[in-house]
């Protein structure tokens, strides 16, 4: 019997919903099953009929890069009452459908769960009524369900991210950034309302990464006065330089007394303990729409695929497919909703701190981090939030010493290898989050030649403010590794500058030089000094890193770049080639390919043999003979040798003879340009007060280590140098080991309906 797996999206919709029902759709395709989508949620299958409607192929193409859903969604009254359950019931044993994927918020998947437990109930009651067989009845006894979380809240415990936050908070930082920018020509005062009905996500870390001075979030009221605060607050940011002031109001904001707090309150507050009139603006479901982001493509991608190996196995209690650290995990549907509502009831009872620490431990370090970034030396507000049990111990991971072990010690900061967006924002935040613990900060001009020549310069709290939301390098950036004749001047510009610990900000080379420094101690005393490597590369090809501050800007920059590509390109029967940055490490590639729903992908990870591209190119000459338009081919650039982009795309047009044309382009430099993404700024912020934390506790211990730092399957790591060399291949420069390969098989399954690849092949289920 083939199996039928229904899909449907209810609830609010999202950016990615239409990223997993093709996943969901062309996964079922290549594992044998039929597709079913419930047309406008749950109602379509109370509607029945042409609402619930097999799926092919092609119905999924073109629907990538699209926002919303495409299989419409709704919030069905009908669905609530069992009576509406129940034909929902027989009209999906009517289609032969007994496995479902839903796609949508606690709501929609607590439903699908009663809905579930219901199930055999009626078919029981179905079949005694004569309105199925005996036969159906035996043949779809159960109903399995698999769920994906979409909601922009990213209010599901237990996984890092929901389908469409990451889109979301796109939309909040372009808002934050274009609106920076009038403010500050009018040294005004913004306050602006993000969603946010339950869940302080989104504010609080549009407020980390767009350098907003104030947040109010629904996890934690104001206490009493917080007008006064708030006006105060502002005040000292104009003294430390400001131009402008930002506040961010979370839809769902309460004061402590369950009184709404919104963006006209906070307004009206300001206006009447200030002499500002400040201006509001609400984002409303702007942030809901428009084109989702490249993490919003391919993680709805690796979800979608999941969740039919899932419901095609499943023989135990219902899940919700979730991700964490970059893997997919398994998260049991009742008490995972379970939990995740139960920050609503804390709030209610007035147990903030119990309702923070529900969202993570990492939630409210960014609380606590938030703070740091937004809180000018002189205000001596240290609990902005008036609840004092959120400072200290694993909230507040400060080291343990007196602060006048670090008074008067400085720090220098340098970036060292190829531009990355977020390189300013790492600069800022380790800028501020220095000063906050008392050391003095230097920024190092133009990498070691800088260092060398005395472009060293003391860094406040005021000069880094607006470096967080511009691309480029303020400090510049140089990518020569130091040779050893430089060493003594190096070593005498550390002593001459007194740098009592240093953070490098960069790529490989930054890396190798902190390698080469250490090996050269005993030469040069004056490298006997922490040192701290943080990761920031488009290339990712870090040790200790996973994900690299500037690889997910990249990412998203390089898949604009392919939908317009695709735009041009679909108007005639074409092959592209198009090549991406990564130099050896094939990243950028590969999740570019993935998230703009490439055909093809090359790698230097992989065999690139000419045979291997004369049969890509008999197969792509089938495809178009089969009707394709478009073939769209991603290359890493170094991938291949001498097999590179012109020659492949003269392979293929040589094959094609008069069936389809070849274009070819490198993507080019755009992709380290422009503003950081939203999650590069996030992670850079991570990633620097961590390492600032590290570089603290040495200096106040008197150690000399050298470090590295970054997110790994752990979560953020710091590792000593040693263990450097056991985790690279230095002859390509990449890890040898990279979490994103083991997704490698996607692209066939979602991309070529004509290939034979088994979708049980894969396992990227931590």
């Amino acid at each position: 019997m083939t199996e039928k797996i229904g899909v449907l999206t209810s609830g609010g919709d999202a950016q990615g919903m239409n990223a997993a029902v093709r996943s969901v759709v062309r996964s079922a395709l290549k594992a044998g099953a039929v597709p079913y989508a419930i047309m406008e949620g749950w109602q379509g299958a109370i509607d029945g009929g042409t609402a619930i409607k097999e799926m092919s192929w092609g119905d999924v193409s073109s629907i990538l890069n699209k926002g919303g859903t495409v299989i419409g969604t709704a919030r069905s009254r009908d669905f609530r009452e069992r009576s509406g359950m129940k034909i929902a019931a027989l009209h999906l044993l009517e289609a032969g459908i007994d496995k479902m994927i839903i796609i949508g918020g606690d709501g929609s998947l607590s439903g699908a769960d009663e809905f579930r437990a219901l199930w055999p109930q009626f078919v029981q009651e179905l079949q005694a009524e004569g309105k199925i067989s005996a036969e159906v009845a035996q043949q779809h006894g159960e109903l399995a369900i698999a769920g994906i979380v979409g909601s922009i809240d990213n209010d599901l415990v237990g996984s890092d991210m929901t389908v469409g936050t990451d889109s979301a908070l796109h939309r909040i930082l372009t808002a934050i950034d274009e609106l920076s920018s009038t403010a500050a020509s009018h040294q005004r005062t913004f306050v602006v309302e993000v969603m946010g009905r339950h869940c302080g996500y989104l504010p609080l870390m549009a407020a980390v990464a767009g350098g907003c001075d104030y947040v109010f979030i629904p996890e934690l009221p104001p206490a009493d006065g917080w007008e006064a605060d708030l006006a105060e607050t502002l005040r000292i940011g104009r003294e430390a330089g400001r131009r402008e002031s930002i506040v961010l109001v979370a839809e769902g904001a309460v004061d402590r007394h369950g009184e709404k707090i919104d963006a006209m309150r906070v307004a009206e507050a300001l206006k009447g303990l200030t002499e500002e009139d400040p201006k509001v603006t609400i984002l409303g479901h702007v942030q809901r729409g428009g084109t989702p982001s490249a993490y919003d493509r391919w993680m709805p991608t690796v979800l979608g695929f999941a969740a039919v190996n899932e419901v095609l196995s499943q023989n135990d209690d219902p899940v919700i497919l979730g991700v964490h650290h970059n893997r997919l995990t398994r998260l049991p549907l009742v008490p995972t909703i379970a939990n995740t509502r139960k920050a609503g009831e804390l709030i209610a009872e007035g147990k903030y701190k119990e309702a923070v620490l529900s969202r993570g431990d990492s939630f409210a370090r960014m609380i606590r981090i938030n703070e740091v970034l937004s809180t000018p030396p002189g205000d001596t507000q240290n609990t902005r939030f008036g609840v004092p049990e959120l400072t200290g111990g694993d909230l507040d991971r400060l080291p343990s010493c007196d602060p006048e072990q670090l008074a008067g010690r400085r720090v220098g900061i340098i970036h060292i290898g190829g531009l990355a967006p977020g390189m300013n924002v790492a600069a800022r935040a380790a800028v501020r989050a220095g000063i906050s613990m008392g050391f003095t900060m230097l920024g190092i001009g133009d990498s070691f030649d800088g260092l060398i020549d005395g472009e060293v310069r003391e860094l406040g709290w005021e000069d880094v403010e607006g470096w967080g939301f511009s691309g480029g390098a303020e400090l510049g950036t140089r990518r020569e590794i130091p040779d050893v004749k430089d060493y003594y001047a190096i070593g005498r510009a550390i002593e001459n500058s007194r740098i009592d610990a240093l953070m490098i900000i960069g790529g490989i080379n930054g890396y190798i030089a902190m390698k080469e420094m250490v090996a050269s101690r005993d030469r040069y005393p004056a490298f006997n000094i922490p040192i701290l490597c943080v990761p920031a590369s488009i290339d990712n090809n870090m040790p200790g890193a996973e994900l690299s501050i500037g690889a997910d800007s990249a990412l998203n920059n390089a898949v604009w770049a392919l939908d317009r590509i695709k735009e041009s390109a679909a108007a005639s029967q074409r092959c592209f080639v198009a090549d991406a940055m990564g130099r050896n490490c094939g990243y950028l590639a590969f999740m570019s390919g993935l998230a703009a729903g490439a055909e093809r992908v090359y790698l230097d990870e992989d065999d690139n043999r000419l045979e291997v591209i004369y049969q890509d190119a008999k197969q792509m000459r089938a495809a178009f003979e089969k009707g394709r338009r478009l073939f769209l081919v991603v290359r890493n650039e170094n991938a291949g040798g001498l097999y590179d982009r012109e020659f492949m795309a003269r392979v293929f047009e040589q094959e094609g003879e008069d069936v389809y044309d070849v274009r070819h382009s490198a993507l080019g430099h755009l992709q380290q340009g422009g503003a950081p993404s939203p999650y590069d700024r996030i992670l850079a912020t991570r990633l620097v007060f961590d390492g600032i934390e590290e570089l603290a506790r040495q200096v106040a211990t008197g150690s000399a280590d050298a470090k590295f730092i970054g997110l790994t399957s752990n979560g953020i790591e710091c590792q000593d140098v040693s263990a450097m060399d056991a985790q690279m291949d230095w002859q390509v420069r990449r890890p040898r080991d990279q979490w994103w390969m083991e997704l490698q098989p996607l692209i066939p399954v979602v991309s070529l309906a004509e290939d034979t690849t088994d979708v049980t092949a894969l396992d990227i289920i931590d």
